[in-house]
């Protein structure tokens, strides 16, 4: 078996903490200016120094995903689904205008650091210049480590370009027009300008050509974790698809599925986790299941995993609260049986009213709903042919993959109701007072994680996911992502069956009964939202897709176009416009349909999004620390301007890194 990343980590944590500005990702590194690339760095003169800083960048990949505050009531994962289709911020008992965000969002907010614990906007701004000065700084030095052979230099290289495409990537589509900081300075810099996403999109689609022909394949490399020629080749895809090179990025997806040694896992393999409590929820083993167990997912058996992000043991373990973020509060004292009982209750093993067949806590975790899925992404999503198909593993409740509220019984014996299936109503009494966090449906097979404190703990009934000493392993890429990435490359070049046929091998896997004849990019879209839940970063995608379409001029489920000149720059929160992303935010979600709020147990809650938070702003700590240049703000936030100088040309702006 390979090694994990976080061997390779512990290995070099001496050298990483001799090198700490180069690995902290802290408070003091964030504020008051990420753009302060400007300290003088380390010389590295050994291959050793360049692997610690290469360790740190995979290591920080994770973060995106599970970095983990204190409160534990969210994860930066969940701020790119609440600024989607498929979910809303459910945690009702905090403020009223958390989620209102077509007036809240503004660039001198709480940016940076936000008190609720709930939102990680500039936590992403700065976590992406973190890894792009790991990898500057790579660039910067390698030349100096002198025993190194130009194929193992060039390897480096090649993985230092992934690591700062990956970020530029997922910058310019929550970011729009950013800095484009391509070196290490000696000396600090002050006079950054702005560079236009379309030309930040060509140069790191250039650097992915080079790193696809440099990094190895995985079967080279001596750990899992660690860049790929694999990854590097899906980044490419998407770098082909956000700069219009459709066939480019339909060539590159048949690489990768034909000629690569990847292939879709299609039957049970490795190691069967029975979830938290068979008698209380049972898992029929199925190969859904099997694919998203973390101990599978880095294991040599499983051929579809391209990039995994290793999180288990101790040392470096991020925990990952998934069951309490994701799930519904089935435990709140608001949700009822008809004669007015809670309707379930959580007790420790070691209780007296302990009901093994009811121990939900174990079996679906102690949800708080901090995310909480959207009507669209419970049922219409799931709708093909006007038939909303159950039998798709990721949609089953039959296997145990999938939770239906339903499904659950009322756990009270002194109810009369006791034993019964739970309902959100009788009558036209409202049984679920708070249908935003107490009742949704959603994907166990997705947040379960075997949380083994908790385990060794009779009197535990707080089960929240992945505790220290527990795994977390997630997918960064996988195999059947490809398959969609094709789908979309054909769908732009008008070759719909083509994609339709690329959605349908992903459909066959889960065992899905309707398959399409054709698709709409609406499709291709739900089909990513079965199948990618909290793998892909859904709002970047999104306005990845937006941008695609502008520069194809395909039409939507709607039969709308969009512009190149304006898809990006509009404002207002009717229905009309915008961009993809906010087109389908207006069509499957509840944002701006409740003007006057929604009224829930603990006051009134506003959900709004405008079209200009299609980019979230530039935060303005960093415009102002910028004193001698001008970052460009976006659209229809204070500070915009749309004379504002701004880099048209790569090349431009990095000739311009070495005049301070």
């Amino acid at each position: 078996m390979k090694k994990y990343i976080k061997n390779k980590i512990s290995a070099l944590v001496p050298l990483v903490a001799v090198t700490a500005l180069l690995v902290s990702c802290s408070k003091d590194f964030l504020e008051p200016d990420p753009l302060s690339f400007y300290e003088p760095e380390t010389t590295f003169t050994t291959e050793s120094g360049l692997q610690a800083v290469l360790a740190s960048a995979d290591k920080q990949l994770r973060n995106n995903y599970i970095h983990f505050r204190s409160a534990g009531n969210s994860v930066p994962i969940g701020t790119e689904y609440v600024f989607s289709d498929m979910a809303k911020y459910g945690k009702t008992d905090n403020t009223s205008t958390i989620s209102d965000f077509a007036n809240t969002i503004v660039p001198t907010g709480s940016f940076k650091t936000d008190p609720n614990d709930d939102f990680y906007l500039g936590f992403y701004w700065g976590e992406a210049y973190t890894g792009i000065k790991h990898a500057n700084t790579i660039l910067t030095y390698i030349d100096k480590v002198t025993s190194l052979t130009q194929e193992v230099k060039n390897k480096y290289i090649g993985q230092a370009y992934f690591h700062r495409a990956y970020r530029y990537l997922n910058l310019v589509y929550q970011f729009g027009d950013v800095p484009l900081i391509t070196k290490i300075l000696e000396i600090p810099k002050q006079t950054y300008y702005s560079t236009k996403k379309e030309a930040i999109i060509e140069m790191i689609t250039a650097d992915m050509e080079k790193a696809v022909e440099w990094v190895p394949e995985q079967s080279k490399l001596p750990y899992i974790g660690v860049v790929n020629k694999g990854a590097c080749r899906q980044l490419l895809i998407k770098c082909y698809l956000a700069s219009g090179k459709f066939a480019e990025a339909e060539a590159q997806a048949n690489i990768l599925i034909n000629q690569s040694g990847y292939s879709l896992m299609q039957s049970n393999f490795g190691t069967f986790d029975p979830g938290g409590n068979p008698q209380t929820w049972t898992i029929t083993r199925n190969v859904i299941w099997d694919l998203h167990r973390p101990e599978n997912k880095v294991i040599a058996a499983n051929k579809e995993a391209i990039l995994v992000m290793p999180n288990g043991g101790v040392q470096s373990f991020l925990p990952f609260a998934s069951m309490r973020i994701f799930g519904p509060n089935w435990n709140s004292g608001t949700l009822t049986t008809p004669d007015g009982k809670q309707a379930a209750a959580r007790f420790a093993s070691n209780n007296a009213n302990y009901q093994v067949k009811y121990d939900y806590a174990r079996a679906l975790g102690r949800g708080i709903a901090t995310i909480s899925a959207s009507y669209y992404s419970q049922h219409p999503m799931w709708v093909v042919n006007g038939i909303e198909d159950k039998q798709d593993l990721r949609h089953n409740n039959t296997v145990g993959n999938w939770v239906n509220m339903e499904d659950l019984k009322y756990s009270d014996k002194n109810s009369a109701y006791y034993q019964q299936n739970f309902r959100m109503k009788e009558g036209n009494v409202l049984l679920s007072k708070d249908t935003l966090r107490e009742w949704f449906d959603f994907p166990l097979y997705k947040i379960y994680l075997h949380d083994v404190v908790n385990e060794t703990n009779a009197n535990a009934t707080d089960f929240q996911g992945a505790s220290t000493g527990s795994k977390a392993h997630w997918y960064l890429y996988r195999l059947a992502e490809t398959y969609l990435l094709r789908a979309e490359a054909r769908f732009y070049q008008g070759n719909v069956t083509g994609a339709a046929q690329d959605v349908n091998i992903i459909r066959a896997r889960a065992g899905a009964t309707q398959m399409y004849s054709q698709v709409t990019i609406g499709d291709i879209c739900a089909e990513r939202g079965r199948e990618l839940y909290l793998e892909e970063w859904r709002n970047v995608e999104l306005k990845r897709i937006s941008h695609c379409l502008a520069i194809s001029g395909k039409p939507d489920e709607w039969g709308n176009t969009y512009s190149l000149s304006n898809w990006d720059k509009q404002s207002g929160t009717d229905t009309s416009g915008g961009s993809y992303w906010y087109q389908r935010i207006v069509h499957y979600t509840l944002y701006n349909k409740f003007p006057s709020g929604i009224v829930v147990p603990n006051g009134t809650k506003f959900y709004t999004m405008d079209k200009r938070n299609n980019y979230w702003p530039i935060p303005n700590g960093d415009i102002t620390a910028n004193i001698k240049g001008k970052l460009s703000q976006n659209y229809g936030y204070d500070g915009y301007d749309a004379n504002a100088k701004v880099w048209d040309k790569w090349q431009d702006a990095v000739a311009d890194e070495s005049v301070l």
